[in-house]
């Protein structure tokens, strides 16, 4: 999983624009409302509330860690078991809109091919995510599993991807994660990009 997804708040996209006015009202700061998202932005979120219902959040893109970089992501196999990631596994899971996810082949020498990537089926898509509450607010961290057999040859991870009928599962603190995570979906499209092949590493994937 590399370092950028993007939303698209198109005026079809009803389920995405209401999102990002909920988490727009929540929130003393604007979030990005389209775009390219990237470590540290201010993203729309859905999390549970404190009722356990759904709900559009803002949070910052990377746990904080020493030094000013960002946990941008966790390995699913693993996450429930590190300290870092245990509390986000049992109690504070979010999903994470998204249109695109963006990841560069890394083939040798100092240009990379960039790749948008996308399930074959719908527009808007939730990644699975995880947060904790930090001094400045709360900040999540994007789940990341083996990659399809059809994109492999990109990147050696990919996020999991939920399938929209697991989303409020996955929010509810009472299902199993496990179970949850088998179900993600694999079928996905990528797309050549063009220009935009340097990739500056201010993140840290685990």
């Amino acid at each position: 999983m590399c370092g950028r997804y993007r939303i698209e708040d198109k005026e079809d996209s009803k389920e995405l624009r209401e999102i990002i006015e909920t988490a727009n009202r929540r929130s003393a700061e604007p979030v990005k409302t389209s775009g390219e998202i990237c470590p540290a932005d201010l993203a729309p979120v859905l999390a549970n509330s404190r009722r356990l219902a759904p709900t559009a959040f803002a949070m910052r893109w990377g746990y904080t860690l020493d030094g000013g970089k960002r946990l941008i992501n966790a390995r699913s196999e693993t996450a429930a078991t590190r300290p870092i990631f245990m509390d986000g596994m049992r109690q504070r899971r979010c999903a994470v809109p998204a249109t695109r996810y963006f990841e560069w082949q890394r083939a040798g020498g100092a240009k990379k091919t960039k790749y948008a990537i996308r399930p074959a089926g719908g527009a808007l898509f939730y990644m699975a995510g995880i947060y904790r509450i930090e001094s400045d607010g709360p900040v999540f961290t994007i789940l990341t599993r083996e990659p399809a057999e059809d994109i492999a040859f990109i990147h050696n991870r990919m996020p999991v991807i939920l399938p929209t009928e697991r989303v409020t599962d996955w929010l509810n603190p009472a299902c199993a994660p496990g179970e949850i995570l088998k179900d993600a979906v694999l079928d996905v499209i990528p797309e050549r990009q063009q220009g935009d092949e340097q990739l500056i590493m201010t993140f840290i994937e685990e």
